[in-house]
């Protein structure tokens, strides 16, 4: 069946967040190179295949999570830089706010295995570690590592960038692994970096936790509900399937 189609037939049973923004995929798609299409959570799926996958980080994949609550459709980064084992740097569109591109920011393994099933992720709107815990299926490796260029595109959906953290934020020089080795120092330079990675679900100035069945650790800042982009989704219309079909009809 086609791709029109399956998205035709699907329209009453599959919730999906619209197309006015920048989604997580067509950005993740044109920054690896991995020719995958459809929703970020059968990404995974469709790999089996045509890539290699597996639990390890490497430069140039791609990041597969699981949905997770309101995260339904899952979601779908790309490595650019390794720290650490438990420590890496990712880029990645409609995350901290609708349609938002983050270049290099944190992404650390908090799994019990040191696996990288679950992970959590910088929030940039605040500066911090994001509360929730997202769970993944893992790495897909593209034939040929490599960060593409990611150019806007009205066609995919409006989008915004986020400023790019300074590198020496995350220097691994003086930055010991807290995860892994409690005994070592970090530099003064170094503190607050240090400080989010050992407490990942740390609230800024202001915040505070909401307890919620679907998600223990929902945070709210200056009063106000924290939503995670790729989180909220909607009901399409019928244009909105139809736009997306003529929009990856192009993109083919």
């Amino acid at each position: 069946m086609c791709r029109a189609a399956l998205l035709l037939a699907g329209l009453a049973a599959v919730p999906a967040i619209g197309a006015t923004v920048l989604q997580c995929v067509p950005y993740a798609r044109i920054v690896s190179g991995v020719e995958l299409y459809g929703d970020a959570l059968t990404w995974w799926g469709q790999a089996e295949d045509n890539y290699k996958r597996g639990p390890k980080p490497k430069k140039g994949a791609v990041l597969a999570f699981r949905p997770n609550g309101p995260m339904v459709l899952g979601h779908v980064a790309v490595v650019s830089k390794i720290l650490g084992d438990r420590r890496i740097l990712i880029r990645h569109a409609n995350w901290s706010a609708p349609g938002a591109i983050e270049e290099d920011v944190l992404a650390i393994d908090v799994s019990p295995d040191g696996d990288w099933s679950q992970v959590r992720i910088w929030f940039s709107p605040n500066a911090q570690m994001g509360a929730r815990t997202n769970p993944t299926y893992g790495f897909i490796y593209p034939a040929k590592a490599k960060l593409r260029k990611f150019t806007p595109d009205p066609a995919l959906g409006g989008s915004t960038r986020f400023a790019k953290v300074d590198e020496d934020m995350w220097d691994e020089t003086d930055l010991p692994d807290p995860l892994r080795d409690k005994r070592a120092k970090p530099s003064r330079a170094r503190r607050e970096m240090v400080a989010l990675a050992e407490a990942p679900t740390r609230m800024p100035a202001g915040a505070r936790r909401k307890t919620e069945k679907a998600d223990p650790f929902i945070v709210e800042y200056a009063g106000k509900r924290v939503d995670y982009a790729d989180n909220s989704p909607r009901e399409r219309s019928i244009g909105d399937i139809i736009a997306d079909v003529k929009r990856e009809a192009r993109l083919r």
